[in-house]
């Protein structure tokens, strides 16, 4: 079947067998979703009785079909996903979601690509850091599918009565708080996740000083590049580092840094960046393929190629000063003549 037949067979078919299992009404509805890094076609799951629902990827679930999965199979399992996510979803008033005085205290800041989210961006506050953008949501629970999450938009904002001004300072005060930075050496992240307490065991005890890379991220380590519009983030970074450095992209959960010590130039970087974006990370998990720099002297965070740039006009800028200063003036003889 083509893909508008199996999008029609699959709603009809997961309200069959959903209606049949919990004896109670169900709407299913196709619609567009808009996420952060994504577009993709649903199916809408709501109980009659609620007016929570959950969203099938039919996009996905299409591809699984094309790949030669069973299409029983499939309505089986989305099914099965649309009845535990329903289960478990998040406890929330929803009084208290229109009530902003309750709900900053669970605001928190994430950044994701703004070219990747132009069209969503529109609809929503943001604040643009160089080629990202400053987005906001409220963290309102676990569930056994993940943390739940609201992402905040230009008509919530408007029902608050808040200006976008007002939302940016008040996450900024209280994200670290329930999303605090961490930021890890290279050798320290490894031996977590080899499960080994004893750098020394694995041969990675390497002095602060000598450490070529750390992670930054959040506890949890989702949505951790947002750590980059925190407000000390940047001085806390070159502290841990010792001084002025790069940072490299590696997701919307966390991001790379790495000394700029001489041994890294911005375009070696930026294919690593590149290279890995293309071959390791899900797009939907992807930030930006560019490289950025954080001079610790001038507390300026930029792009690197500007970095480049304003540390090339500095030099020329100097040169033409010395040269100024170090060229002849014209002799005179006597009779006021110059020679």
């Amino acid at each position: 079947m083509n893909y508008e037949e199996f999008k029609e067979n699959l709603a009809n078919d997961v309200k069959e067998l959903m209606e049949s299992r919990s004896g109670s009404r169900v709407t299913v509805e196709t619609r567009t979703v808009e996420k952060m890094n994504e577009t993709y076609d649903a199916l809408t799951v709501k109980p009659d009785d609620s007016i929570i629902g959950v969203n099938l990827n039919v996009t996905s679930l299409y591809k699984e079909y094309e790949d030669g999965k069973d299409f029983d199979s499939i309505v089986n399992g989305a099914a099965e996903v649309a009845e535990n996510a329903l289960s478990n979803k998040p406890d929330f008033n929803l009084d208290v979601i229109k009530d902003y005085d309750q709900m900053k205290d669970k605001l928190a800041i994430e950044v994701v690509s703004a070219e990747r989210n132009k069209d969503l961006l529109e609809t929503v506050p943001h604040k643009d850091i160089e080629d990202m953008a400053v987005v906001y949501r409220f963290v309102i629970g676990d569930t056994q599918a993940g943390t739940g999450t609201i992402l905040v938009n230009n008509q919530m904002l408007e029902n608050y009565g808040i200006t976008a001004q007002q939302l940016h300072e008040d996450a900024l005060k209280n994200a670290p708080e329930i999303r605090p930075l961490i930021i890890e050496g290279m050798a320290e992240v490894l031996a977590k996740q080899m499960g080994v307490e004893d750098l020394e065991m694995l041969g990675l005890n390497i002095p602060p000083e000598q450490e070529q890379m750390f992670v930054a991220s959040v506890e949890g380590n989702v949505h951790g590049a947002g750590v980059l519009a925190y407000q000390n983030f940047m001085d806390q970074a070159a502290d841990r580092v010792g001084g002025s450095f790069f940072i490299l992209p590696s997701s919307i959960h966390e991001v790379l840094i790495i000394p700029d010590n001489g041994k890294f130039d911005t375009a070696s970087l930026e294919n690593m960046v590149k290279e890995v974006n293309a071959t390791t990370v899900d797009p939907s998990d992807q930030l930006t393929d560019s490289v950025y720099h954080y001079d610790a002297d001038a507390k300026v965070f930029e792009l690197a190629e500007k970095f480049e740039d304003r540390m090339k006009d500095k030099v020329v800028g100097i040169r033409k000063e010395t040269s100024e200063h170090a060229a002849p003036k014209p002799h005179r003889d006597r009779g006021g003549e110059a020679i």
